[in-house]
């Protein structure tokens, strides 16, 4: 006899069987007691969720000869024609291969008929979304008038593709992902029942990678399946995934700036076999975790994979923004390593930019943009840049001329030799109109630098993150995501930005921050402009 895999061999047969669904097959279970049927039925969710086994036993409980709770006894001549096919007048298609319009006028064609076997006459449709516009036109015409023999039930994955239609002539039934302590606990079900043991760990790392996905989980148990006891050992080795210690070492060094360690370690990892790619997934799930724990939103949203006491210690040593930069560079790299020609190559690239700007005391980033350099007394005056007034020279020194009489010149400047004019004064005499300079994001960042940690300052100077707008005595600061919103908001910090602005602007000012780029920096051009249009009145720096 051939091999039947586990997954279907181990279908459920009854609505009870059903695992993490029991909002639904409590209201199908009623609705077939009760006899009062919808003519049609949509199935939504992910993949390996149930959609087409609870399909498969709706079809068998609306034509079973004795029922037992609205469940099919399976036993009946009925249930046992549907199940093995010789009952035609339960129909399964799949409309990812009979997606056109003509398979759907067969499909209406044959509806019509009452069936010969049967009570109703039931049509899955697996994946319904992948219907053609014109097959949804010519489905759309039997689902507002069926026969009263006639029942559809539809499943999809993508709920966004059926025309709203489709959707409102159904009843809609939404499964959601699978707790994975019930997919473990389903999982010992299964391995009992087969004959093997399965330790609790190792049914606990098949539900993770499972993803919500019975069925998933269910193809892994039969893929690491052979000895007489699946340890966790044995799942990492089929699977290929690291270790919790592995991954943590992994953590440290890059955490550290240890770039050297970061690339050994991966190093190991692949020469033992592993997916770097994996690897990778796993530091983004550990930094989750890590992001969590600093939100102190408890271990059950957590995966699970990594020991509480080292989460905790990590969490309390690193900063939220080295979390988010570092989940955002491996997002990147998981993104870019599926078409890069040397998938390893790129994953210890990764783990360099990790290990580059990593928020240790006393440690300069080289990803960051550079902050603005303070200017030297020794060197000349720099031009004055885009969107701010030149600044008048503080103590021009004094240049000897060869000739006796010098070129008068605008501004009073001092002459080494006396002169039958009135001697100038010492210091260089101011214009009548102060000049003013606005003030700029880079100047609040460079007063802020001395206030705030390395780490919060490498956030304010990361343009891809945080972009900033100056209008009078208002500063609008706008980020990317609402993890780096929240950083901002903090108390200690948004003091010393306000506190840096204020000593800039020379009075009292307003500082907000928000989501979104509804009001992204200024560029050199704008600025000028500005600075034209405000005339007197721009801000004077006291």
């Amino acid at each position: 006899m051939a091999y039947t895999a586990l997954y279907r061999k181990w279908r459920p047969q009854t609505f009870d069987d059903v695992v993490g669904q029991e909002h639904i097959t409590t209201t199908l279970t009623r609705q077939i007691t009760s006899g009062r049927l919808s003519h049609a039925y949509l199935f939504i969710g992910t993949r390996g969720t149930g959609k087409t086994t609870c399909a498969k036993i709706l079809a068998r409980a609306v034509n079973c000869e004795h029922p037992v709770n609205g469940n099919p006894c399976n036993e009946c001549p009925t249930c046992l024609g549907i199940d093995n096919g010789s009952i035609l007048d339960v129909t399964e298609m799949d409309a990812a291969s009979n997606n056109s319009v003509d398979n759907v006028r067969a499909l209406r064609e044959e509806a019509v008929y009452a069936p010969t076997a049967a009570k109703y006459r039931v049509y899955i449709v697996d994946e319904v979304h992948m219907l053609s516009t014109a097959a949804f036109n010519a489905l759309l015409k039997i689902l507002e008038e069926p026969p009263e023999h006639l029942i559809f039930i539809l499943a999809t994955t993508e709920l966004h593709k059926v025309p709203a239609t489709i959707l409102s002539r159904c009843q809609r039934y939404a499964f959601k992902r699978i707790a994975p302590e019930a997919i473990a606990a389903r999982l010992q079900v299964i391995a009992e029942g087969e004959g093997f043991g399965l330790e609790p760990a190792a049914a606990a790392a098949l539900a993770r990678l499972a993803d919500g996905a019975l069925r998933d989980a269910v193809s892994l148990l039969d893929q690491c399946s052979g000895p007489d006891i699946i340890t966790l050992d044995r799942v990492r080795e089929i699977i290929g995934d690291a270790t919790g210690d592995e991954i943590l070492e992994l953590f440290s060094a890059v955490s550290g700036a240890d770039a050297a360690s970061a690339v050994a370690v991966a190093e190991r990892l692949y020469a033992s076999g592993k997916d770097l790619g994996s690897v990778l997934r796993q530091l983004l799930t550990l930094h989750r975790d890590l992001l969590l724990e600093k939100l102190n939103m408890g271990s059950a949203l957590m995966s699970g994979g990594f020991d509480a006491r080292e989460i905790k210690r990590l969490a309390a040593s690193v900063g939220r923004e080295t979390l988010l930069k570092g989940s955002e560079d491996i997002s990147a790299a998981l993104r870019e390593l599926e078409r890069a020609p040397d998938r390893r190559l790129e994953a210890e690239l990764c783990l360099l930019r990790l290990a580059d700007w990593r928020d240790e005391p006393g440690f300069t980033p080289v990803r960051s943009e550079p902050a603005p350099k303070p200017e030297k007394k020794a060197e000349p005056a720099p031009a004055p840049r885009a969107g701010s007034a030149p600044k008048p020279e503080a103590k021009p020194e004094p240049v000897p001329e060869p000739e006796p009489a010098p070129v008068p010149e605008p501004e009073p400047i001092s002459e080494p030799a006396p002169e039958p004019e009135p001697a100038p004064a010492p210091e260089p005499v101011p214009e009548p109109a102060p000049t003013a300079k606005a003030v700029t994001w880079a100047d609040v960042l460079a007063r802020v630098k001395r206030e705030v940690s390395p780490g919060d300052f490498m956030l304010l100077s990361d343009s891809m993150s945080v972009k900033a707008a100056i209008s009078g005595s208002a500063l609008d600061i706008r980020t990317s995501n609402v993890f780096t919103s929240m950083i901002l908001k903090d108390a200690a910090l948004m003091g010393h930005i306000k506190k840096a602005f204020g000593e800039l602007a020379g009075g009292p000012v307003t500082v907000t921050v928000g989501e979104g780029s509804d009001a992204p920096a200024p560029d050199a051009a704008d600025k000028l402009a500005r600075l034209m249009e405000l005339g007197d009145d721009v801000i004077t720096i006291k």
